[in-house]
């Protein structure tokens, strides 16, 4: 059997099993053996086809592999809706007390409570927004 038929054979079993295992490593090992198969095929002696597949595999697992595993990586959950106000800043548009008031947050006015409800927080006063209950934005002074 020719060695560019073996490396075809060890390229489509090491592809086999990064489809189980996923972890990108036998992957890239597969698409080694897939570049060794060529050179093999172009008729380059073994030592040298060890060599081809020494150096791609190390390559591509070294620099090629972190960078596939960081765009497969799954973000962290996308907060939207009233969620995705929590931890922005806000500015208050009229003085907020424990029990009422208002801030303005990316353009919208909210009904807002202080968070410590003995705060009595001016208008224009930079606000970070704790958490949102119901339709009022509860919002604690900037330091």
């Amino acid at each position: 059997m020719d060695l560019w038929a073996i490396w075809l054979i060890i390229a489509a079993v090491l592809i086999a099993a990064e489809t189980v295992t996923l972890t990108v490593a036998l992957g890239m090992l597969g698409g080694a053996a897939l570049v060794t198969a060529a050179v093999a095929a172009a008729g380059v002696p073994l030592p040298f086809q060890l060599l081809v597949f020494t150096v791609v595999a190390v390559v591509s697992v070294v620099f090629v592999r972190p960078r596939v595993r960081r765009a497969l990586k799954p973000r962290g959950q996308e907060r939207f809706g009233v969620d995705a106000l929590i931890g922005r800043t806000a500015h208050v548009v009229t003085e907020v007390t424990g029990t009422g008031g208002r801030v303005r947050i990316g353009g919208e006015e909210w009904t807002a409570r202080a968070y410590d409800e003995t705060l009595v927080i001016p208008p224009g006063t930079a606000v970070d927004v704790m958490e949102i209950s119901g339709a009022t934005a509860v919002v604690y002074p900037r330091e």
